[in-house]
């Protein structure tokens, strides 16, 4: 799917999204069971274009698609917080870790982070140096700078 960040490559299974990654970046994890579908076989890829299209357009802030993350039990409990990160905000590493309940675990949550499946709707982009420098994204930093510089900008014009 083309976007303003380049192209995405999405994956859905019967129980949701399982992944969005930008097609020019390695997927981290080939052993996903999930399979490649076209719009017209699935209920969720429609949904899931059509919300992320709403995304860039700056009419979407909260995604309702289902998401079907596989990852161990801390990192579902990660990327869980992540979706908590309000539209249009940031927190660091230590803010994530602290909403974890693993205040000095700032390295295993930035793992966790890095390793989300799920790009864009599961905001990792929102976590950033506890200094307020962006930090690493999978996708490049001049992507998460677009996106978090797209997201302030719709929140500040409603």
């Amino acid at each position: 799917m083309p976007s303003p960040v380049g192209w995405l490559h999405l994956q859905v299974c019967a129980d949701g999204v399982t992944s969005v990654h930008f097609a020019d970046e390695a997927i981290a994890d080939a052993t996903v069971e999930a399979q490649d579908i076209t719009a017209d076989q699935h209920g969720v890829m429609t949904q899931l274009k059509q919300e992320l299209n709403a995304y860039f357009a700056g009419h979407l802030q909260q995604f309702s698609v289902p998401l079907a993350p596989h990852g161990t039990d801390f990192q579902q409990q990660v990327w869980a917080a992540l979706r908590r990160i309000p539209y249009g905000e940031t927190w660091s590493y230590r803010d994530l870790a602290q909403q974890v309940q693993r205040p000095q675990g700032y390295q295993a949550v930035g793992q966790a982070n890095g390793r989300n499946p799920i790009g864009i709707i599961v905001p990792c982009h929102r976590v950033i140096q506890a200094d307020g420098s962006l930090g690493g994204y999978a996708g490049g930093v001049d992507r998460k700078s677009w996106l978090l510089r797209h997201e302030l900008r719709v929140s500040k014009n409603l």
